[in-house]
């Protein structure tokens, strides 16, 4: 008995799971066949998802996820905290690059480095937590910068790129690459950075660092909750 109560969950989760942001309406037969599941199956589970609010069938038969996914998510998103999300893919940064990795915060005419975790070399761009810099000098400045000034010419150049590299700009001896963290209704939620000693940071470095942050930034934009900082 109890085998059976799992096994029906188990299977009410898979139809759940189904969906997906190339799969966001099917029908019976679709779904049966992304379950590997009996149409019968199927239809006895979906209608106590769909009483439930898990799902929903429109006019056109389809069934959608419901709104209590939506409820359930929100619960989620509000219970994150930021740096739960952030401290990890910094790690990666510094993993993936040997460098300095910090998230940047716009506050006035400053930016805050609200999460680092600094590079393991001996010789290396230092930085705490909390540390209040310009915001219009520096790779995570001008990308700040950039989507609180949009008309410049300059801000729309960076926002079109996706990144900025800075050579010195705020410490001579300091070079850094930066992009923004946009979430999924398109706010900017801050800037990631690498950041490391000049003489080290050429022009195949600086490849690298971006093309890596970009990556980052992205799978990061996608698990920020919505609104929240």
């Amino acid at each position: 008995m109890v085998k059976t109560g799992v096994d029906a969950v188990a299977r009410a989760l898979a139809i759940l799971k189904a969906f997906g942001p190339e799969r966001s309406a099917m029908t019976l037969t679709e779904i049966a066949e992304a379950t590997d599941l009996y149409k019968s199956t199927v239809l006895r589970l979906a209608a106590t998802l769909e009483s439930d609010g898990f799902l929903v069938r429109g006019a056109d038969r389809l069934f959608h996820p419901g709104p209590e996914l939506w409820r359930l998510g929100a619960l989620y998103q509000r219970g994150l905290d930021l740096g739960d999300l952030v401290r990890p893919t910094l790690h990666r940064l510094v993993e993936a690059t040997g460098e300095t990795a910090s998230f940047y915060i716009a506050d006035g005419d400053e930016r805050i480095c609200l999460y680092r975790v600094n590079s393991p070399r001996s010789v290396r761009h230092h930085l705490d937590e909390g540390q209040r810099l310009p915001i219009d000098r520096g790779a995570a400045g001008r990308v700040l910068t950039a989507y609180r000034d949009p008309a410049s010419a300059e801000a729309r150049k960076i926002r079109e790129r996706g990144f900025y590299v800075s050579l010195g700009e705020r410490d001579p001896e300091v070079a850094a690459a930066a992009v923004p963290v946009i979430d999924v209704q398109g706010k900017l939620r801050g800037a990631l950075s690498v950041s490391a000693i000049r003489t080290r940071f050429d022009a195949e470095a600086r490849k690298a660092a971006v093309d890596v942050l970009t990556n980052e930034a992205k799978a990061l934009s996608g698990l920020l909750p919505a609104g929240e900082r």
